[in-house]
């Protein structure tokens, strides 16, 4: 009996000498792994896969840009590049041509594809911004580059994302800025000038300057799933 109550005595005791090393082991093991993978999400972050349209979504893209350009006299595809050849003479000068609108459409109706591909025609932005269309928001991923300088971050790459409520009430647009995360964690609002699920039109909208040009440029906005409608005023 008594060899019984000893062996039952070092049994309640705890883990033997080996069993606790294992143990240690993995753990040290385990945070290492979580680690490498934190850093490697984090400050590693692969890029985004650019959106490429297939012939038919491409069309119909260009079909929309073309009257976005006549409403607005500017192309949103060749905006930083070169004019094409037909707008040419020549002797490579702008031709001249007078104004109009008659028959231009002021209705902006965009994809979620159409818009990240959109983006993707800029080579710079192609895999480091990503934008997504749900109800009334709009949400952006981005990978932004810290500079080799800047303290403990120099040299990384860091994701941001935000997210931009947008509705149309009462004849004006509603924008609210619903957050901003740094590397997976919210910002305070106290960080972002406390504007943090304010109404920005309403807000600035009053005094003469951007907010109110915006938003009397604005007849309409719509944000559905994956869809963005704007209409223009004269």
């Amino acid at each position: 009996m008594e060899g019984s109550d000893d062996s039952v005595n070092r049994s309640s005791k705890g883990f033997s000498g080996p069993t606790v090393l294992a143990i240690v082991f993995g753990s040290v093991v385990l945070a290492v792994v979580v680690t490498l993978l934190v850093v490697r999400y984090f400050f590693f972050p692969a890029p985004f896969s650019p959106v490429e349209l297939n012939a038919r979504e491409q069309e119909e893209l260009s079909g929309k840009l073309d009257r976005i350009e006549q409403a607005s006299g500017v192309s949103l595809v060749d905006m930083f590049g070169a004019a094409p050849d037909d707008e040419l003479t020549q002797d490579g000068f702008l031709k001249p041509e007078p104004y109009s609108e008659e028959g231009a459409s002021r209705d902006i109706y965009l994809t979620e594809r159409e818009l990240n591909a959109l983006i993707a025609n800029n080579t710079d932005l192609a895999r480091k911004v990503a934008v997504d269309l749900s109800e009334d928001l709009v949400s952006a991923k981005l990978l932004v580059p810290v500079d080799a300088d800047f303290p403990v971050l120099g040299g990384k790459t860091i994701r941001v994302r935000a997210g931009i409520g947008f509705t149309y009430r009462a004849g004006r647009p509603v924008l609210k800025l619903k957050g901003i995360s740094l590397m997976g964690v919210p910002l305070p609002n106290a960080w972002m000038g406390g504007i943090k699920n304010v109404d920005l039109v309403e807000e600035y909208g009053n005094d003469p300057g951007f907010w109110k040009g915006f938003s009397d440029g604005i007849d309409a906005i719509s944000v559905r799933e994956g869809k963005l409608f704007i209409r223009l005023k004269e």
